[in-house]
């Protein structure tokens, strides 16, 4: 039994009419077994750097969203269900580069090895995943209520945005995490899905949004504010698309955080190198219809990867603007430790390049104390609805739903 898996699926055959540029680095990227491992809660980021300079190798794992608290002076205390490290990778004895019609596999054992890992069979599929049973930690009422007090914050100038999220939960879940995966991302078939397996940790994620990737010295980010569901046919996916395009909410909550993220890279930037290369463009999933940005800079060759990641950390458009105060009011309002979720999965190479998403449109499942999470959110600004947003947080977390068959009663 293989304790750690990384599979980073980017769904390229179903999303081939529908991506920005830039969003394909591999069509799939996976590391599998481990030879070292790296879980900190304290002085994460050096503790990477330094795990990374020490080996110079692939590294596979997550950044906690709770990062944010060695980032600034925050605290998280809300329930946490998953207890996870704030920080945790591995290098993989192997790992499997999938573009096009070609495999390549990295790895420290012989061919022979090599051949034997890549015939081995270890998942035990069943025709269905079990039923889930999911409670909400906030009612609709309470949520409501939430987006109000948001409302009054934003119309006193406290903040501008703010992006509340509410958990679903279930506890003595027995689940087979692969197949739950799979079943995932053949629903949702989003370009940043991941399977991800630390040991009893196991994270299944449908991910359509890009967090941070780094290529050499250019460094881009692909923000996503603003969404809509697919129509049930052409005409209606097209009346969709053009109230998405027209929306002045959607589009300011998608410029604010294209100015969030412009700041955070010009902390790292090479000077004027900052740009915004797509403001607002509008790509469709299979599930969801997507206002995605795209935003560049150039980096200095000395600049360490870890001090790029730290500088942009945790992402604007799970958080808010601006930044500090929309996390406090998250941690306040908020009823649940977020962890994971709002955090990102991704690879570094050997090199110091990376790339990670944004965990968001996740399942997350500690398997020794059989806890199962999932978190959904949106954007509050002042010209929020709030019957609107919690609906929209229920067009996100539908596919979820549907993979766990359950059925959610709205009232």
């Amino acid at each position: 039994m293989l304790n750690y898996i990384s599979v980073l699926d980017s769904n390229t055959m179903s999303n081939q009419t529908s991506l920005p540029a830039d969003y394909i680095n591999y069509d799939l990227i996976a590391g599998v077994d481990a030879l070292e491992v790296l879980n900190v809660d304290i002085d994460s980021f050096n503790a990477l750097q330094n795990f990374h300079n020490k080996h110079s190798d692939w590294l596979f794992g997550y950044l906690s969203y709770d990062l944010k608290n060695e980032v600034e002076q925050l605290a998280s205390n809300n329930d946490d269900g998953i207890n996870a490290s704030s920080l945790s990778f591995f290098i993989p004895k192997y790992v499997l580069l999938l573009k096009g019609n070609t495999l390549e596999v990295q790895s420290y054992e012989s061919k022979e090895d090599c051949q034997q890992f890549l015939a081995y069979e270890q998942f035990n599929w069943k025709d269905k995943s079990n039923t889930v049973e999911l409670k909400q930690r906030d009612t609709k009422a309470k949520y409501l209520e939430k987006i109000g007090v948001i409302k009054k914050h934003i119309q006193r100038g406290d903040i501008y945005e703010v992006n509340y999220c509410q958990e679903f939960f279930s506890e003595q879940v027995m689940l087979n995490p692969q197949q739950v995966f799979m079943e995932l991302n053949l629903n949702a078939k989003a370009p940043f899905s991941s399977f991800l397996k630390l040991n009893d940790l196991n994270i299944m994620c449908a991910s359509p949004e890009r967090f941070i990737k780094k290529s050499g010295n250019k460094i881009i980010s692909q923000p996503i504010k603003g969404t809509r569901k697919r129509g049930r046919d052409l005409a209606e996916d097209k009346a969709l698309i053009k109230e998405l395009i027209e929306s002045e909410k959607e589009i300011s909550e998608n410029v604010m955080i294209v100015d969030l993220v412009r700041n955070d890279l010009s902390i790292t930037a090479s000077k004027a190198s900052v740009k915004v290369e797509e403001l607002c463009g509008i790509y469709t999933f299979k599930k969801v219809h997507q206002m995605i940005s795209t935003i560049s800079s150039n980096v200095d060759d000395k600049t360490h990867f870890s001090q790029i990641l730290k500088s942009v950390f945790p992402m604007g458009s799970m958080t808010g603007v601006p930044k500090l105060r929309a996390m406090e009011l998250i941690e306040q309002l908020e009823e649940f430790k977020r962890g994971i979720f709002s955090g990102a999965i991704g690879y570094i190479t050997p090199k110091g390049d990376f790339d990670f998403n944004v965990v968001i449109r996740t399942i997350l499942y500690n398997a020794s104390t059989k806890y199962l999470s999932v978190a959904v959110g949106g954007a509050i600004t002042i010209k929020s609805d709030a019957n609107e947003e919690y609906e929209e947080c229920l067009v996100k977390v539908r596919p979820i739903f549907e993979v766990l068959n359950f059925q959610f009663d709205e009232k």
